[in-house]
């Protein structure tokens, strides 16, 4: 018999690529530009620190760019406007997507979500003037809003659609439930669902391997998590993971009061790509995209230097024996 190291699998489908053939296969979450989370304007030295992670994931193939109106209260899409007005050729390089509906709390309300049209409309004007654009590629939304009317976020991207200032929608955050009511209001596909996937976030698997065995009572909301992933593949929807690093707990950032399985979890992740000469973020983001629903990673780091290393990635084909070395690990127990 063959050893299961020297299987070549075939890299899983990519949904989003039917639509926007450019797409890279990572995301360059720019959550981290234009300094801090606070009303201090943007300075020369944030706009040369987002140009030098550009740079760095434009090298390496990473050519597809995650905003959202609130990162950094708008200055990581003011850094981004900067940067076209001074390249203007990047833009055609660039997959744009940005992020509406989390509304801080202000004068006229608590923290809050909100897909109301007017929102919606109001928010892509003001990503569009802030990134110095005529269009986003993509528009997601970035949570769900419990007083969401589907009819209503229909006829606001219709509108947005016909005017030319947002190609595709998607959402974030959203169970599938949520996307079949959207989706049956509106006369284009719902592109993508990002949600939070990594080895140190495992509902999404879990929901699949553990369903009717014991071990499915342990965590709540498994057949939400299976149906959303399943509606997803077969609708073609790209499933986009934030924290898909886990804030760096397996590649060198281990909280101090981590789980004995977790550090043990991080000294395999560190055997292995020392052993495979990889990066240990590639190594992680290899172990998502290995998955057959063709997960498209966010790489959410500012510092050049790990975009370059989590870009390996990309070239990256695990062995099902490895995948599973590392999903006991992070799993911390057997399977049933």
């Amino acid at each position: 018999m063959q050893d299961d190291k020297t299987i070549q699998t075939p890299k899983p489908a990519f949904p989003l690529r039917a639509h926007l053939p450019k797409v890279s296969r990572l995301v360059l979450g720019c959550m981290g530009w234009g300094g801090g989370w606070n009303a201090e304007p943007v300075e020369e030295a944030h706009i040369a620190a987002a140009h030098a992670a550009l740079e760095a994931a434009l090298e390496s193939g990473i050519s597809q760019l995650d905003h959202a109106d609130i990162y950094t209260r708008g200055k990581a899409e003011q850094c981004m406007g900067e940067l076209f007005k001074r390249q203007p050729s990047l833009r055609q390089r660039l997959t744009l997507q940005s992020k509406c509906s989390i509304r801080p709390a202000d004068e006229a309300g608590p923290h809050r979500y909100d897909l109301s049209a007017a929102h919606i409309e109001a928010s892509v004007e003001a990503i569009l003037r802030r990134l110095q654009v005529e269009h986003l590629d993509l528009l997601l939304l970035h949570r769900p809003d419990p007083l969401m009317e589907a009819d209503e976020v229909a006829a606001a991207f219709a509108r947005l659609r016909a005017a030319g200032k947002v190609s595709h929608l998607g959402v974030s955050n959203m169970a599938a439930a949520q996307l079949r009511s959207l989706q049956a209001s509106l006369d284009q596909p719902l592109l993508v669902n990002q949600l939070e996937m990594s080895l140190a976030k495992l509902d999404w698997l879990e929901a699949g391997v553990s369903f009717n065995d014991p071990q499915s009572a342990q965590r709540a909301g498994r057949g939400d998590w299976l149906d959303t992933l399943d509606y997803c593949r077969a609708a073609g929807v790209q499933l986009q993971a934030w924290g898909a690093l886990a804030r760096g707990m397996f590649s060198g950032r281990l909280p101090k009061d981590a789980t004995e399985a977790q550090r043990q979890c991080a000294a395999l992740v560190e055997s292995m790509a020392a052993e495979q000469k990889q990066s240990a973020e590639a190594l992680l983001l290899a172990w998502l995209m290995r998955h057959p629903a063709g997960i498209q990673p966010l790489v959410g780091s500012a510092d050049p230097s790990r975009i370059r290393a989590c870009a390996q990635a990309a070239l990256l084909t695990m062995s099902r024996a490895d995948w599973y070395r590392l999903y006991l690990a992070a799993r911390a127990h057997p399977l049933p």
